[in-house]
């Protein structure tokens, strides 16, 4: 079996050439079927693992969250990097103890992003949101397996327009050590492009959220990964939600048909 250590060097080693596709598990056996469509390692998904337990996104406590993570990390052997939302705190000694938190789990790498919850004031300050990232990259670099970190500047996401404030805290985290640079939202081709070009290090596209890219452009611009984010969760309730509403009001079952069977989702799962 695979050490803690060796799968944290799996994980950096993707990270190092290519591009490659991390899928967003919400829960362990959404997990076992991401292993066993051949993935080479899995991210987790905030939202998706919220709503799976019916909460709002970005309600659930660090401990659940971590909690989830770890269900995950145990239920794969593949090396999984966890949705650490903004480190659950504002404070750098915060975040610094969520990563340290998230590495004696046993997972690989873990994502911090910029926002502070507030609608008023979606964004931590620049100078505190890279002191912020220097807390992390410190606390990464205590663990005794490699983790990956990476950075979020989540503007867009969380609906400004600055597209220039993007890249200078991309760069700002590049700077601060982060290992992966990560601007979800970015929907087009140009967009992409700008920012592998004002970045040396490699950056994260969040896709199947509208992007007008493929995996093989993506790749051919030189992206390294690939995220689906809470997108795989979604589509499986969408799939659920038309099914139900077939059966209420049609009183037939022809969306049913498309589900995988009984023998084969127990075929993918653990004994124990």
């Amino acid at each position: 079996m695979e050490t803690t250590f060796e799968k944290g060097c799996r994980f950096r080693a993707l990270h190092q050439s290519g591009c490659f596709v991390m899928p967003n598990a919400w829960d362990a056996g959404s997990a076992r079927l991401l292993e066993k469509a051949g993935f080479a390692a899995i991210g987790t998904t905030s939202a998706g693992f919220c709503w799976s337990a019916g909460l709002k996104d970005g309600v659930a406590s660090r401990e659940t969250v971590l909690r989830n993570a770890a269900a995950i990390a145990e239920a794969t052997s593949l090396p999984v990097s966890v949705d650490l939302l903004n480190g659950f705190g504002s404070s750098p000694e915060t975040v610094a103890q969520t990563i340290l938190l998230a590495g004696e789990l046993g997972l690989s790498g873990g994502s911090i992003e910029d926002t502070t919850g507030d609608p008023a004031r979606p964004l931590f300050e620049l100078a505190l949101s890279v002191e912020r990232i220097e807390a992390a990259v410190e606390a990464a670099g205590k663990l005794p397996q490699p983790f990956v970190l990476c950075a979020r500047a989540d503007g867009l996401f969380a609906g400004l327009k600055d597209f220039d404030d993007i890249i200078v805290r991309l760069q700002a985290y590049e700077q601060a050590g982060a290992d992966l640079l990560y601007a979800p939202a970015l929907m087009k081709l140009e967009q992409v492009k700008t920012v592998l070009d004002n970045l040396n290090k490699p950056i994260n596209v969040l896709c199947g959220i509208g992007n007008e890219a493929s995996l093989a452009e993506l790749r051919e611009l030189g992206v390294r990964r690939i995220s689906l984010g809470s997108t795989l969760y979604r589509a499986a309730m969408g799939a659920m939600e038309r099914a139900a509403n077939e059966v209420r009001d049609e009183g037939t079952f022809a969306e049913l048909a498309g589900g995988l069977s009984s023998g084969e989702l127990n075929a993918w799962m653990r004994e124990k």
